[in-house]
């Protein structure tokens, strides 16, 4: 598919954090699948979303600050998802620093929108 977001850096790794983090979240037990891992998945389609509405919207840094606020939720549920033992050290790792290369990317097309 030739759909032009998609080739941007953040939409590319943002993809593919989501499908690890389905695959990853899959093998939570069934009581964290319906919490923990339901909030994880819906802050990461959220974000995605969010950029792809921030694409299309003429007011981009507004819908842009609306993806940072969801990608902070997902990285708190990382975090607590490690911290409940749900992940072990490496994958916790690789998923904070995906989210800080996510992160930086967003920063940087916030701030071409600002300056």
């Amino acid at each position: 598919m030739k759909d032009q977001p998609t080739q941007s850096p953040i939409f590319a790794k943002t993809s593919d954090f989501i499908l690890w983090l389905l695959h990853h979240t899959d093998k939570f037990p069934k009581s964290e699948r319906f919490r923990l891992a339901k909030r994880m998945e819906d802050s990461a389609f959220n974000f995605y979303e969010a950029l792809i509405r921030a694409v299309k919207s003429s007011n981009k840094r507004s819908v842009l600050m609306e993806a940072d606020l969801e990608l902070d939720k997902l990285r708190l549920y990382v975090r607590l998802a490690h911290a409940r033992q749900l992940t072990s050290r490496e994958q916790y790792g690789y998923a904070a620093n995906v989210l800080t290369e996510i992160g930086k990317l967003l920063g940087g097309w916030i701030k071409v929108l600002t300056d």
